[in-house]
């Protein structure tokens, strides 16, 4: 029995390995790949994203006001459902590119500038 749990304490720490190896050329295939389309960010280059997200989502919400107003209860005719669903679709993937970045930026994949104050 003792030996049957020492068998399976060298697998499990042989499968732990593997796991930190292969986690290790992710984070390297990640950084390369990654920092040789976005080589360094800093402040301004962040924010500028996030305000472009930000004009996408008023014109999606300034979209869904305009059907709402002017629907009077009857339901959006095709043009208009899919004029509402291009603007909910381009904020929505580009509020997922930032969540990607935020994650590049926590994983270490891309360099970012940080003011010295």
């Amino acid at each position: 029995m003792n030996e049957d749990y020492g068998d399976d304490y060298k697998k499990m720490m042989n499968q732990k390995r593997f796991l930190n190896d292969i986690e290790q050329g992710i984070r390297i295939a990640n950084r390369e790949i990654i920092h040789a389309k976005l080589p360094a960010l800093n402040k301004d280059t962040v924010l500028a994203f996030a305000v472009a997200i930000a004009r996408l989502r008023a014109r999606y919400l300034q979209a869904a006001f305009r059907a709402a107003e002017t629907d009077r209860g009857e339901p959006l005719d095709q043009s208009e459902v899919n004029q509402l669903r291009t603007h909910r679709e381009s904020y929505e993937e580009t509020k997922a590119a930032f969540e990607a970045l935020r994650y590049a930026i926590e994983q270490g994949y891309v360099d970012v500038e940080v003011d010295k104050e």
